[in-house]
């Protein structure tokens, strides 16, 4: 062994610096764990912090548009570049609505559409509440990925496929050469043989739930601006997905009841009234949907039984109509079915996380249980062989 004080020096530096480095990557994946949970929470404070200044600006008797000039004027970076990009937009003499679809990344589609139609009745304040309820959804969003996102990326599914590889490379013929030389060339038991050589298959299974679970971090982690290029490449099937998703489809029924509410409040005409609370859920389905509603009520019909065209539950029907029995007041009326809705939401996007991240450990513990037990019986085949010698 060298005892040159040289020598022993660099080795313990060595050993620090390898230390360092691997604290370093530690804590550089921890942070890119960090940093991808929590984007739809610093997307939406983001978002909240912009209607923040957007009401403190009108409730001070400022337009819109001044408002938001007037902030960008401070230089503060806490809304990111695109704030002072709108507000460039804003002092070449564009409305709101127009300057926010100047910069579409800097607030969500559906935020963008309810101020629009806020711009629309003349009262952007109006709808100022509907989207701060729309922001709440990504608390939900991010107990979600908490759940399953990072178990299934980062934990379970890589080591579902490497272990079964390993096993069936470099595990498995040592294991067979064993077997068939100390029992005079005896066959693996059936079980064994049917577990290896449908091992493909398994690991094929677990590749395919590996892309979908990445592909689903791709879609969380990208936000608005995954979802427009999925929409791009699939047309409408993406809007397609979110209708048919239970708690996404509460949450449509919550922006498009809330937005109506808002629309009909403000004596805006039952026709434009739908076709605007259509828009401001930004999905398609919805947007068709409601221009059968339009064409019912073109032909005469009432807008709670022309709404049944869009809700096929006719919950939102039999709410609206005891809204018009009122005469008036109809997002006060409502008010108790969209919490409704949000919690109901909530309930069924953490049960789905719950569920799946249990399937998933399940068929994970299936898997080794079948190469466990595969492995194990020829051991014990070959232990009954030698106790019998």
């Amino acid at each position: 062994m060298n005892s040159d004080p040289l020598y022993t020096s660099l080795m313990v530096l060595l050993g620090i610096a390898t230390g360092l480095l691997i604290l370093g990557a530690e804590i550089a994946v921890i942070y890119l764990i960090y940093y991808v949970i929590t984007l739809p929470m610093r997307r939406n404070e983001r978002s909240r912090l912009f209607l923040d200044l957007l009401e403190l600006g009108l409730k001070d008797g400022q337009t819109a548009e001044n408002a938001i000039r007037g902030a960008a004027t401070s230089n503060d970076l806490a809304l990111g570049a695109r704030f002072h990009i709108l507000a460039a937009h804003l002092d070449e003499g564009k409305r709101l609505g127009d300057a926010l679809a100047a910069v579409p990344r800097f607030l969500p589609p559906q935020i963008v559409a309810m101020l629009k139609t806020g711009e629309r009745i003349g009262s952007i304040q109006k709808v100022l509440p509907a989207c701060r309820r729309l922001l709440n959804d990504g608390v939900s969003q991010v107990r979600g990925a908490l759940n399953y996102v990072l178990i299934l990326t980062f934990v379970v599914s890589p080591a579902a496929i490497i272990i079964p590889l390993m096993i069936k490379v470099f595990i498995i013929p040592k294991y067979r050469e064993v077997f068939s030389a100390m029992l005079d060339g005896a066959r693996f038991p059936a079980f064994t043989t049917l577990i290896f050589n449908s091992g493909h298959l398994l690991v094929l299974a677990q590749i395919i739930i590996v892309i979908l679970t990445w592909f689903l971090l791709f879609a969380y982690a990208g936000g608005p601006r995954a979802f427009a290029w999925s929409r791009v490449l699939l047309g409408s099937l993406p809007d397609w997905l979110h209708f048919h998703l239970p708690w996404r489809r509460k949450r449509l029924q919550r922006d498009f009841s809330a937005m109506l509410a808002v629309l009909l409040d403000a004596r805006v005409p039952e026709t434009e009234a739908v076709g605007l609370a259509a828009q401001s859920t930004a999905n398609s389905i919805i947007q068709r949907r409601a221009k059968k509603v339009q064409a019912l009520l073109a032909g005469g019909v009432k807008l709670p039984e022309a709404l049944r065209a869009l809700d096929n539950e006719g919950e939102l029907q039999w709410r609206l109509t005891n809204a018009l029995r009122r005469g008036g007041g109809f997002l006060n009326a409502l008010n108790g079915w969209h919490e409704a809705l949000d919690s109901k939401a909530f309930q069924q996007e953490q049960a789905a996380a719950q569920i799946t991240t249990t399937g998933f450990l399940l068929f994970n513990g299936f898997v080794v249980a079948c190469i466990v037990i595969g492995l194990f019986i020829p051991l014990i085949a070959l232990i009954n062989a030698m106790a019998s010698w």
